[in-house]
This record gives structure tokens, sequence and C-alpha cells, in this order.
């Protein structure tokens, strides 16, 4: 049997060296931190649990009122309006993005780039808005 082939040492006493200190659980298991066979694993498990959000997909009736609100802007652009703005973010990692809300007060609208542009040099790409609204 196997239980027999270690009978003369099953019940001898724990070794203890007298050449190094007694370990600690934590200090023994620290030895082999360094061997991980997955590094990086916990942050791709926390990158893929990471939720994100779809881009919507605008019908013709918002994006007229879209269009409308933005040619109002246009005719104002000199007060620099204040507006209310939902906008699109896509993720730089995975599918999807988020939606942002953001107020201020729009210095340009950049035909060639299709951005507009509010205070703090913050560009919107037109095509990432989903509501606009001018604030009085």
């Amino acid at each position: 049997m196997l239980d027999d082939k270690y009978n003369d040492i099953i019940n001898l006493p724990h070794h203890v060296s007298k050449k190094h200190p007694h370990m600690t659980l934590e200090e023994r298991s620290a030895q082999f931190g360094s061997f991980a066979a997955l590094n990086g694993y916990e942050e791709e498990i926390e990158e893929t649990g990471r939720q994100t959000t779809l881009k919507k997909e605008i019908n013709e009736e918002q994006k007229n009122l879209l269009d409308n609100t933005l040619e109002k802007i246009r005719k104002n652009i000199l007060s620099r309006p204040k507006i209310s703005c939902t906008y699109f973010i896509p993720d730089l990692n995975k599918e999807g993005g988020k939606y942002i809300k953001i107020e201020g007060n729009v210095i340009k609208i950049d035909e060639y780039n299709k951005t507009l542009i509010i205070e703090q040099n913050v560009n919107i790409p037109v095509t990432d808005i989903i509501e606009i609204d001018m604030i009085k």
C-alpha cells in the first residue's frame, strides 16, 4: 500500500531550521507571487465586465430638430449661445461608449470638421449629438 511507504517518517516531529527563521503564512505565500501564471488576468476581467452603451440611431424627426437647433445656434454664434447637449463618446477599448450631457457656451461651429466647439475647447462631433437645446 502507498501509506506503508512513509511509515518510517510519518510520525516524526516537524523540522525547525536552526539557520532560517520561521516564516509567516503571508511571507511564505509571497514567494510565489512572481510566478503568477496569468499576469494581467485581473485587469482583463475588469475590462470585460466594464459596461458600455451602444450608440443610438436617431430618426428623421429628431435629425430635423437637431438641424433646426444647430441653425439657430449658427445664427446667434456671435453672442456665444448657451446650450445643453447630450452626445455620444465612443469607447477606445471596446464596442460602444457612453453618453455625456454638457452645458456651455458655443464659441464656434467648425463646418469643415463638423464639430461644435464649446468653451474650454470641448469639441463635439455633430454626428454624435442626440439632443441639443439652447438655454436662455
